[in-house]
């Protein structure tokens, strides 16, 4: 792989988080703490997590040469933990949301919300306009992350069990290297695509199987979704070499508000909300968990441990989705589902080696 154009160093291919929003690897100095921040008191360490320089720091902290302390690796890596416990939420989140909400309702309304905590940390920490060269980028991440997967995936949950989509969108991860080997050029081992198309199998299977021979709409609409997410999480990647991660995110959700604020209004008036526990606590985590805060823990951690081991934790998400499903949603899962589920993780596993 070339390394200017990959999201991660060297040859390794990005693998990121489903749910959520853009993914990818965080620049050097954004792991990097400088000594000068340590005095500086809550306000640095704020700006520290999340990715901004505080005041009195050098514009340009130097990157870290050696390895990490083993407790700032063991604080990454819960970091890095808890950003893929929030995305393993998402879909019962969605579901909770659909108990009164439109579908429509839920994938506008969590991003408007999503988009007004992005400006206001942007505000506060005074976060200046990416270059223009970035922008058809970020217009690709809020096509596919902000916009597409949310729509496509709420719209599959309405016909579709969540331990059913978990599975389905278990190959994320699988797309999005096979995007980002063709947007980088990379050429990935034949071991890579052998492990990768298995893992499509196993998905298609399974879809198929549950649905009774044939591929459901619900199907249809989580393959549609994969494609898209996979698209703009590999652009993300692009530019989060360029950009701080929750950055591209932020701006994404801002990029999408000419979209998704008049869609909320409009969504509102045609879909009246019965609002429920269920349906606001829903809501709310997709917005503030699944699409901004979770992306926050999740690439600082990525800084502290670097994109390998965190990708690594990446891999237990959709089996984390599954019991979620269990003990939120109350729903019996069938054998083949955890079954298809370890067969994805093991595939995901050996792309992650051949690629590496």
């Amino acid at each position: 792989m070339r390394d200017h154009d990959s999201a991660t160093p060297g040859s390794a291919i990005a693998v990121n988080a489903p749910g959520a929003g853009s993914a990818g690897a965080v620049p050097p100095a954004a792991g990097a703490r400088p000594a000068a921040t340590e005095a500086v008191g809550p306000a640095a360490e704020a700006a520290t997590l999340v990715g901004v320089a505080p005041a009195g720091a050098p514009p340009h902290p130097a990157p870290m040469t050696h390895a990490p302390a083993p407790r700032a690796a063991a604080r990454g890596t819960l970091l890095a933990a808890l950003g893929v416990a929030s995305f393993s939420l998402t879909f019962p989140a969605t579901a909770w949301a659909l108990e009164g909400m439109g579908a429509w309702t839920v994938v506008t309304l969590r991003s408007v919300l999503a988009a007004a905590v992005a400006g206001c940390c942007m505000a506060v920490f005074r976060v200046r306009l990416p270059e223009r060269r970035h922008w058809a980028g970020l217009a690709v991440v809020a096509a596919g992350v902000v916009l597409g997967f949310p729509l496509l995936t709420t719209l599959a949950l309405e016909t579709s069990t969540t331990s059913h989509a978990a599975v389905v969108v278990g190959l994320l991860p699988l797309t999005t290297a096979a995007f980002s080997a063709v947007r980088t050029g990379a050429r990935p081992s034949r071991t890579f695509w052998a492990a990768a198309l298995a893992g499509a199998v196993v998905v298609i299977g399974f879809a198929v199987q549950q649905s009774g021979g044939t591929l459901s709409t619900g199907d249809l609409y989580l393959f549609a979704a994969l494609l898209v997410c996979a698209a703009g999480y590999t652009e993300g990647g692009r530019l989060a070499r360029h950009l701080p991660g929750w950055q591209v995110t932020g701006w994404a959700l801002l990029l999408a508000l000419p979209i998704t604020l008049p869609g909320a209004a409009l969504a509102l008036l045609a879909e009246p909300p019965h609002l429920t526990a269920h349906a606001v606590a829903g809501l709310l985590w997709l917005a503030l968990g699944s699409q901004f805060l979770g992306l926050v823990v999740w690439y600082r951690g990525m800084a502290a441990i670097g994109v390998s081991k965190a990708s690594q934790l990446q891999l237990a998400q959709p089996l984390l989705t599954l019991v979620w499903s269990v003990l939120l949603l109350g729903e019996q899962l069938p054998l083949a589902a955890p079954i298809a589920a370890v067969a994805v993780l093991l595939c995901i596993t050996v792309t992650q080696r051949s690629a590496a």
